[in-house]
């Protein structure tokens, strides 16, 4: 594992990662495990899983079902985990040169591993970034195919920034603290990540969204 020193980038520090894991720009493999990447950002930066945990709120027997891919993080629980290492959701992506402007074609979209192939479990919902090779971006938006609620109980969760949805297909049922509604096609919500909330397909069939995060940073 490569030592840090404190004149390192963030640039510099994403770049090892990277290179560890095996990601390169323009990698044939376009899936990213981000349960790996958490990990390795976690080890480089000196953290034990307990610290990390202490920095989100979440329990260490959680960050460690996340690292190994024994669960599905959701969209809040990455931006909760990047906001305790002070970057953005999109250095658990990377594997692209960051630049001015990002054209990402549809053949080069990231599709983000929730579920290891170990687990062989069904993702409650899988995304792909769009955004990915734009410095400094102030929004993450993502292409997220959505399933249906596995069970009576859905977990909302809140975390700094602000979220736009927009519904491309299907009908997505959205939580937002008590209260609740169904979006259709064509349908868009815009909220503050600070409400607990919970979206996924209200139908048995997939529901496609379009999903822009803001972290507050």
């Amino acid at each position: 594992m490569p030592e840090i020193t404190r004149d390192e980038s963030m640039d510099d520090l994403l770049a090892k990662i990277a290179e560890e894991s095996g990601a390169a720009p323009n990698a044939e493999d376009s899936e990213v495990c981000v349960g790996d990447r958490i990990r390795r950002f976690r080890e480089l930066r000196g953290l034990t899983l307990h610290r990390l945990a202490e920095r989100t709120g979440f329990s260490a027997a959680l960050v460690s079902q996340i690292e190994n891919r024994m669960m599905s993080p959701s969209l809040g629980t990455l931006v909760k985990i990047a906001n305790a290492f002070d970057t953005t959701v999109s250095a658990f992506i990377g594997g692209r040169e960051e630049r001015e402007f990002s054209i990402v074609r549809k053949e080069d979209r990231t599709t983000v591993s929730r579920v290891g192939p170990k687990e062989g479990g069904r993702s409650a919902y899988v995304y792909e970034a769009l955004g990915s090779g734009k410095a400094g971006r102030k929004m993450e938006p993502f292409l997220v195919r959505l399933k249906a609620l596995e069970g009576r109980t859905a977990i909302r969760n809140a975390h700094e920034g602000e979220e736009f949805l927009f519904v491309l297909s299907g009908k997505v049922e959205v939580f937002l603290d008590r209260y609740s509604d169904v979006l259709s096609e064509g349908d868009c919500i815009y909220y503050n990540s600070t409400i607990p909330h919970h979206v996924h397909s209200a139908e048995e069939g997939e529901a496609l969204i379009l999903a822009v995060i803001y972290q507050g940073k």
